[in-house]
């Protein structure tokens, strides 16, 4: 039909737009890292299907806007929720309630600074966009597949990735990025940040610091006035 022809069209013309930009910075930049080099993170693939028990039996309410909506609106007023569990080094302890084994389980990877369901609707795209100075340049990210239908990409750097259910992806968030979700069912990881181990060292040249947006959340958060889940 017209329609896939279309939607096959615009997946073969992203696909070049991914190897060109790969063949062009893959000498000098590493946005994606394996499983493998981080040891403390196979917990979470042994466990992936636990975990994602747990997100099965959050209510759609217990989700929230990331708050800057700039990076998705665009595409979908409501592209982008995220159920925290840790934010920016804080304990969100209602949302840890909900989730205990979640949170015992990412509570023993080593440096964890930010852990949560990450979702991301149909037809959404998160923008490219890059990390926050003094924060993103010290940590790496990582994303558990959990829900992850056909048709769904992350772009680091140079370099496209596809999730998988119950596998880890690894990446820069120092350098430029951006998602989307072409498929008609939701894209959930779960997001994680842990501190860079000795020896590794971000990649990115991140000129600014938090965005209003996330200066806003961090700040409710710390008073107390983030409304956890409903």
């Amino acid at each position: 039909t017209q329609s896939t022809w279309g939607e096959n069209r615009v997946n073969s013309v992203f696909f070049i737009f991914c190897c060109l930009s790969f063949l062009q910075t893959r000498m000098s930049v590493q946005p994606f890292y394996e499983c493998s080099e981080f040891g403390f993170l196979r917990i979470l693939e042994e466990n992936w299907q636990a975990i994602k028990e747990e997100l099965r039996a959050l209510r759609q309410g217990d989700f929230m806007l990331w708050p800057e909506r700039n990076l998705y609106e665009k595409s979908n007023p409501e592209g982008w929720k995220v159920f925290g569990l840790y934010s920016f080094g804080k304990k969100l302890d209602d949302n840890c309630s909900l989730c205990p084994i979640t949170t015992s389980i990412v509570e023993q990877i080593p440096g964890m600074t930010m852990a949560g369901f990450s979702a991301l609707a149909p037809g959404a795209h998160i923008m490219p966009h890059a990390g926050y100075a003094e924060y993103s340049d010290k940590v790496l990210r990582c994303h558990l597949g959990l829900d992850i239908p056909l048709n769904c990409v992350l772009r680091v750097g140079g370099q496209c990735r596809h999730w998988e259910e119950g596998k880890v992806l690894i990446f820069d968030d120092s350098l430029t990025h951006e998602a989307w979700n072409h498929s008609e069912q939701v894209r959930t990881v779960l997001l994680l940040d842990f501190r860079l181990p000795e020896g590794f060292k971000t990649q990115g040249s991140l000129q600014k610091g938090f965005t209003p947006q996330v200066e806003k959340l961090i700040e409710d958060i710390s008073t107390g006035h983030l409304k956890s889940h409903e």
